[in-house]
């Protein structure tokens, strides 16, 4: 005996489709925009907020809306970045606060975007400036003999003082390898006699108002150009550069690297 197929498990076209009993919830927004954003105008107030990481409606296309936070495309969120900035700025000026008036304007005139124009293996430019007694003094005068040319920030700051009394301390050692030493900041002729006096340097102290020779040489500054840079330069006999060493923040070693090189000479 035959059956026709049933049609009972199909649905009809008739009917239409069936709905569900209740509509459907709404997937929670990982991340939601922070009232920051609203305050700096990144958003409307009639804005509606899309799912995570959606786009913002900026000018640049770039930022983005990450855990509440208005990003850019280097991912840091910009309150991060600001707090970052304001403490770097906080650290340099505190330590301007330890230059005299005076170092602090040649400070803010340091040259931050100065080239490199000296380098190991170069010829140090020769230059004339003023020493401690106001006579003028020229590089290719120590020709024949080594030499060590320091630039520093300024007289009278802590790292300063420490790092000529440091040489003075070692200028023995210097005298017999047979070099000499200068040192170089942007403080004016009074200022460098009365701390050559003060601390017993032993050596010459010149004045570079401007910091023309800091510039030529492309001493580079520190704390986004707002503290000149602490740089040593170890010149042999014939006035070629044979060693540069930099470092801001332990100036007493400049002295055990130079002497280093000076004995190899």
């Amino acid at each position: 005996m035959a059956f026709a197929a049933s049609t009972a498990c199909r649905p009809s076209l008739l009917l239409p489709p069936r709905q569900r009993s209740s509509p459907p919830r709404p997937r929670p927004l990982l991340c939601t925009p922070s009232t920051a954003a609203f305050r700096r105008g990144a958003l409307s107030a009639t804005t509606t907020p899309t799912p995570a990481r959606a786009a913002l409606p900026s000018t640049t296309g770039r930022n983005r809306i990450v855990c509440g936070k208005v990003t850019t495309t280097n991912n840091y969120p910009s309150s991060c970045r600001s707090r970052r900035s304001t403490m770097m700025h906080a650290a340099a000026w505190l330590l301007l606060q330890q230059l005299s008036p005076a170092a602090a304007r040649v400070a803010r005139a340091a040259d931050d975007d100065s080239s490199v124009q000296v380098s190991k293996g170069s010829a140090a430019p020769n230059f004339t400036l003023r020493d401690q007694d106001g006579r003028a003094v020229s590089l290719s005068k120590f020709k024949g003999r080594p030499v060590v040319v320091y630039f520093y920030p300024a007289d009278e700051t802590p790292g300063c003082t420490k790092q000529a009394c440091a040489f003075r301390d070692s200028y023995e050692k210097f005298k017999k390898a047979g070099a000499e030493v200068i040192g170089i900041s942007g403080d004016d002729a009074a200022s460098h006699k009365e701390f050559k006096k003060k601390y017993k340097l032993p050596f010459t102290l010149l004045s570079d108002e401007g910091n023309k020779v800091r510039k030529e040489w492309g001493v580079p500054a520190d704390l986004f150009g707002t503290l000149p840079g602490r740089q040593t330069y170890v010149l042999d006999k014939n006035g070629v550069v044979q060693y540069i060493y930099n470092n801001q923040f332990q100036p007493e070693k400049h002295i055990g690297e130079t002497l280093k090189i000076l004995q190899s000479l």
